[in-house]
């Protein structure tokens, strides 16, 4: 009874709220890095951008562990640590598949990319398997943090703002059109590929965490008894 209580106070929405802002003031920092040509290392306007620090890329490893300990304090654990740990390891193998697939040179054939981004985004429903909360959790976040960045790039790619959310990948067509650029390095990345990512390794790094969490947990008590 205790724990439906408790679960029943989660709220996904109040839970990605900090997170998410502090996801879309880290974009805007970013975009003002770029702009004001701050050091390159940190900022990075190149196409892809780098592996800057400055980023929210790396925000999803935090924030995975950060869902993860809060909702299983909250009642919200999945239902086998090791099962968890398990469905986020293949759904990372696989989004690595799709990516493979959709992004690669070679192999070539027609739908190559449809097919890729359909493996990437089955990556992120293995998820609901193995703990379906922090799915959730990490694929609202995820639509929260992304969003903003898909509408920036309308305008960086709109006006041409030297950015790297504007800058062409090598040996993309200069000459598309801006619509099919948009869609093909804006809104489909950021809607279906890093939203995959989001999910599947804030999984990852969520289940990891937490399986590590209930091991010390015991032993803390044993220890205090």
């Amino acid at each position: 009874m205790a724990e439906m209580t408790s679960s029943a106070r989660v709220s996904i929405g109040r839970l990605i709220l900090v997170p998410a802002v502090i996801s879309l003031a880290i974009t805007l920092l970013r975009l003002a890095g770029e702009l004001q040509n701050w050091p390159v290392g940190l900022f990075n306007p190149s196409a892809g951008g780098g592996f800057a620090p400055i980023g929210i890329t790396w925000l999803v490893l935090i924030f995975g562990i950060y869902f993860a300990l809060r909702l299983a304090r909250a009642g919200e654990g999945p239902a086998s640590n090791g099962r968890a740990v398990a469905f986020a390891l293949t759904g990372v193998v696989v989004m690595f598949t799709g990516g493979f697939v959709a992004f690669a040179p070679e192999p070539d054939f027609p739908g190559k990319r449809i097919v890729g981004l359909l493996i990437i985004i089955a990556s992120a429903v293995i998820q609901f398997s193995g703990w379906p909360m922090l799915a959730k959790t990490l694929l609202a976040y995820g639509y929260a943090a992304r969003i903003p960045v898909a509408i920036l790039m309308f305008f960086a790619i709109r006006g041409q703002w030297g950015t790297h959310y504007d800058v062409l990948p090598p040996n993309f067509p200069p000459d598309l059109g801006f619509w099919p650029t948009y869609l093909q390095i804006g809104f489909l990345p950021q809607m279906i590929f890093w939203v995959a990512f989001t999910v599947t390794v804030g999984a990852l790094f969520g289940s990891i965490a937490n399986a590590i969490a209930n091991r010390r947990r015991p032993a803390t008590r044993a220890a205090g008894g």
